[in-house]
């Protein structure tokens, strides 16, 4: 039986889910992509809370984002702004299924050059 693209990424993030959490100390980041935007958001796990969140669906980057891979990349900046601000710079980074490259990649890049490690 044939799955589609979407059932495949979900089984693959199924799998990952099984290894990977976010805690107080080390919250997971979870990247949600779609074919026109990027969001990320710093989860507890533990306590079931989000901690920071940021989307190029904001009206901060909604005007001036350019293209995808630019778009991720202010994405990250951003969370990682709010990330810091919120007292955390150790995560857990969960790529939801996605493959690490192109846009997904960028986010995370972002994410490391202002500070955030994982």
């Amino acid at each position: 039986m044939a799955r589609t693209p979407r059932e495949l990424r979900i089984r693959r993030h199924s799998r990952v889910r099984l290894k990977v959490a976010g805690t107080a100390a080390r919250p997971r980041v979870a990247v949600s992509r779609s074919s026109k935007n990027i969001s990320a958001q710093v989860i507890d796990d533990d306590a079931g809370r989000t901690l920071a969140a940021a989307s190029s669906t904001e009206p901060a980057l909604r005007g001036d984002v350019g293209t995808g891979t630019a778009a991720a990349a202010k994405v990250g900046r951003l969370l990682a702004e709010r990330v810091r601000a919120a007292g955390i710079d150790t995560v857990v980074f969960d790529r939801g299924g996605f493959t690490y490259h192109g846009r997904v990649a960028a986010l995370a890049d972002a994410l490391r050059k202002e500070g955030v490690t994982f």
